[in-house]
C-alpha cells in the first residue's frame, strides 16, 4: 500500500532523524521474523515512549493503516511479519529498566528490553524473572509477553502469564491505560494484564511491564536419564509429574534428535531410544532430598542409564545433547516446520506415540524434544524437498488433530500468529472465537493492530 500523504506528514513530525525508516534496504530488516515469511512494510518507526506510542496508534487509526508491533522478530509463528504494509513499530530503543524493587519482589521494565540483560541486571539483588525462551539472550521482554513465550523454567515457575503483575498499553482505539497491579494479590475487575499476554499485538502495544520477580535458589542439580524407547521416557515423566518434587526443567528428547544431536555435536551425545534432561533447584538442606525423589520417579521399566552432574563442567556435558539439536536441525532442512504443541501430562505417551506413527504414515521425518513436564513438545517435521514438504504439510494438519483429541491445544509458547492461525477452529468453538472477535473490536475496533494475525 502507498501511506496517505498526511500520515507521513504526521510520522515525521513524531520520529525525527533514524527514528523513522522510509527506504526499502532499511524496511526489508523488518519484514521477517524467525518464520522465515516476509512482507515488506511501508513505514518503519523506533518509539521512545508510550505518549509517542499514543500519537502513533492515533495516527494510524485515523488513516485506517495497519500498525505492528515489534520487538527482536525471533518468535516462530509469523507474528510480526507485516502482511498488510502498513508502519511496523519496533520498541527496541525503549529498552531501559526504570525500577528494580526486591522488598516488593518486581521490576519495571520497558517493552525493548532484553529477557537476558533483565537476568543478568536481577543477578545482585538475588532474584531472577522465571521466563526463559531459548532466544532469551537476543528476545526482548516486550515479544515474550506478546506471546506468552517461556521456555525450560515454566515447569515449576510458570509462563509470563504467571509472572507479570501489571502492564500500561495503548488500545487500537489509540488510547492509552494501565491494568493490574504492584501487588502480588488483586481482584479488581477483569484480569485484563493476563488477556494482553499472548495476544501477539493484536488488542494494545505494550509500553511498559510491572514483572514479579523470584528469589534465585542457591543450590541446582542437573540430571540425565536415557531410556530404552520413546514410549518408556514418555511414562517417565508423568512419573516424575505426578510426586510432590517439581523439577525446573525437564526436557524431552526422541530418538531421532539424539541421533542428529550425536552427529553433529559428537559421542558426548548418547546414543539410546529417548532421553530426559532434568533439573532441581532449591536449598542446599532440601536439595538433595529434591533429586533422590526425582530420580526415583526417573527410574522404572526401560531406563538405561541415570547421571547427576557434579560440577559445572559436567552439568555442560549433560546438556550437550539438547544444545547441539538447533543446528544440527539446520544441516537437515532449511524448510524445518517448527510446532508447539500442548497435551495433558498423563497424555504424552499416546502422543510421542502417535507422532512416531504419523512421521511412519506420511514418510517425513520429525525430530520431537521439549519441555515434558508441561507436556509440550516441540514437532519438527524436517522436509529436504518439494515433495516431502507436501507429505509434511498433511501430517502437520493430522498432528493437530492428535492433539486435539489428546484433550491438548496447538501452542504452549509460540503463539498462533500466521502458520497456525488456519487450524484456531481446531481448538476453539465458534462462541469461544466469537467472544475473542468481540473483545478484538472493543480495543481494536478499526482493525489496525497486526492485522490477519491468531484470529482465523
Amino acid at each position: 500500500m502507498t501511506l496517505p500523504t498526511a500520515l507521513l506528514e504526521a510520522l515525521h513530525a513524531s520520529f525525527a532523524g533514524d527514528a523513522l525508516s522510509l527506504g526499502e534496504a532499511e524496511r526489508l530488516a523488518y519484514a521477517y521474523d524467525n518464520s522465515r515469511r516476509n512482507a515488506l512494510p511501508d513505514a518503519v518507526v523506533f518509539p521512545t515512549s508510550h505518549e509517542q506510542t499514543e500519537a502513533l496508534v492515533r495516527a494510524c487509526r485515523e488513516h485506517r493503516v495497519p500498525l505492528v508491533a515489534r520487538g527482536r522478530g525471533t518468535n516462530t509463528t509469523g507474528a510480526t511479519v507485516p502482511v498488510d504494509g502498513g508502519v511496523v513499530a519496533s520498541f527496541e530503543r525503549m529498552n531501559r529498566i526504570l525500577r528494580i524493587d526486591p522488598d516488593n519482589r518486581l521490576a519495571v521494565v520497558e517493552p525493548g528490553v532484553l529477557n537476558g540483560d533483565l537476568q543478568q541486571a536481577l543477578k545482585p539483588h538475588g532474584f531472577f524473572w522465571p521466563p526463559d525462551p531459548t532466544s532469551s539472550p537476543w528476545c526482548s521482554i516486550g515479544g515474550n509477553l506478546a506471546c506468552n513465550s517461556a521456555g525450560p523454567r515454566t515447569v515449576k515457575y510458570g509462563s509470563p502469564r504467571e509472572n507479570t503483575l501489571g502492564l500500561r498499553a495503548v488500545a487500537g482505539t489509540g488510547v492509552g491505560f494501565r491494568c493490574g497491579t504492584y501487588t502480588s494479590k488483586g481482584s479488581t475487575g477483569y484480569d485484563l494484564t493476563r488477556l494482553l499476554i499472548g495476544s501477539e499485538g493484536t488488542l494494545a502495544l505494550i509500553t511498559e511491564a510491572t514483572l514479579k520477580l523470584t528469589p534465585k535458589p542457591s543450590g541446582l542439580r542437573t540430571l540425565r536419564a536415557t531410556y530404552r524407547d520413546v514410549s518408556a521416557a514418555a511414562r517417565a515423566v508423568a512419573r516424575i509429574m505426578a510426586q510432590p518434587v517439581t523439577p525446573c526443567a525437564l526436557e524431552f528428547i526422541d530418538d531421532v534428535a539424539l541421533k542428529l544431536a550425536r552427529d553433529h555435536g559428537g559421542d558426548s551425545v548418547p546414543v539410546a531410544g529417548a532421553m530426559l534432561m532434568i533439573e532441581v533447584d532449591g536449598e542446599p538442606d532440601t536439595l538433595a532430598g529434591a533429586v533422590e525423589a526425582v530420580s526415583r520417579a526417573a527410574r522404572g521399566d526401560g531406563l538405561e542409564s541415570l547421571q547427576v552432574a557434579q560440577s559445572a563442567e559436567e552439568t555442560q556435558a549433560l546438556w550437550s545433547a539438547r544444545k547441539a539439536l538447533s543446528p544440527a536441525q539446520r544441516t537437515i532442512s532449511p524448510n524445518k516446520i517448527n510446532e508447539d504443541v500442548v497435551v495433558p501430562v498423563s497424555r504424552l505417551p499416546e502422543l510421542v506415540d502417535g507422532i512416531k506413527a504419523l512421521a511412519a504414515k506420511h514418510d517425513v521425518l520429525i525430530v520431537s524434544f521439549g519441555h515434558a513436564g508441561n507436556g509440550n513438545l516441540h514437532v519438527n517435521l524436517l522436509p529436504r524437498d518439494e515433495a516431502e514438504r507436501e507429505r509434511a504439510h498433511a501430517c502437520l494438519a493430522e498432528v493437530f488433530a492428535l492433539v486435539i483429541r489428546l484433550d491438548g491445544t496447538l501452542s504452549g509458547e509460540h503463539g498462533i500468529g500466521l502458520v497456525k492461525r488456519e487450524f484456531m477452529p481446531l481448538a476453539l468453538q465458534p462462541e469461544t472465537l466469537g467472544l475473542m472477535r468481540g473483545v478484538k473490536a472493543a480495543f481494536d475496533p478499526d482493525g489496525i493492530l497486526n492485522p490477519r494475525k491468531l484470529l482465523p
